[in-house]
């Protein structure tokens, strides 16, 4: 199943008080794996970026004077998405700001269905930080290169934390073979704005060494089956 896993960067927290999108961050997953299909957007607020919100993604409004409009860039972001799910880490926040531009460009709201990863994780641990940066600790993900927030780099950070949600490496998958390039690309400096990721940085699949344990108790399963006891 093709899903799209998806990240916004804002000037703020409430596009009813006047923020904007600065930057939208699409990649492409088929059965949970990323396929290197990705779409990486800046966008002109046609306002002020804020102290605040500058210290957490390091996009300037001098680095985004001569980026287009949202409108100019619609077509394209809906092209990518098409119709398939929407992987979201706290979907509510990025869905209304995605339905209130879509709003101002007279376009429809987005019908497409967000997975919020922020529901998934704590329903499997209650009680536990369910943050992008707790998640990486959690499953031993690399995410060193994380120095500001960044939609593209985030969602390559979430397409792997979410296969773990969805179990993972237990299905034979291991994404973090390429966190080198990725840290790399990943980079970024707040005096000329933030550098654009490119496909080289998404990680390929390779496949799950297998503890000597599991090989254990697999080896010890298939006896079992092999010599059932209600022979005995």
């Amino acid at each position: 199943m093709r899903e799209i896993i998806l990240d916004t960067e804002t000037t703020g927290f409430k596009p009813e008080e006047g923020h904007r999108i600065v930057e939208i961050g699409c990649l492409e997953v088929y059965q949970n794996l990323p396929t290197g299909k990705s779409l990486q957007l800046y966008i002109n607020p046609e306002r002020d970026m804020p102290e605040g919100a500058f210290k957490v993604h390091g996009i300037s409004s001098e680095f985004l004077a001569d980026k287009p409009l949202f409108p100019e860039v619609v077509d394209e972001f809906l092209e990518f998405i098409g119709e398939d799910p929407l992987v979201i880490h706290n979907a509510p926040f990025d869905m209304k700001f995605l339905n209130s531009e879509l709003k101002w460009a007279g376009k429809p709201a987005l019908k497409n269905k967000p997975i919020d990863t922020v529901i998934i994780a704590r329903e499997l641990f209650p009680g536990s930080p369910v943050n992008l940066d707790a998640l990486c600790r959690r499953f031993e993900i690399d995410n060193s290169s994380r120095t500001y927030h960044g939609a593209l780099l985030d969602c390559e950070l979430l397409a792997e934390v979410y296969l773990e949600l969805r179990g993972g490496r237990q299905h034979g998958f291991d994404l973090g073979a390429n966190k080198k390039g990725a840290k790399q690309a990943g980079a970024r400096s707040s005096a000329t704005g933030p550098v654009p990721l490119t496909g080289k940085a998404i990680r390929e699949p390779r496949p799950h060494i297998v503890p000597e344990e599991e090989l254990a108790a697999h080896e010890a399963m298939l006896e079992l089956l092999s010599d059932p006891l209600w022979k005995k």
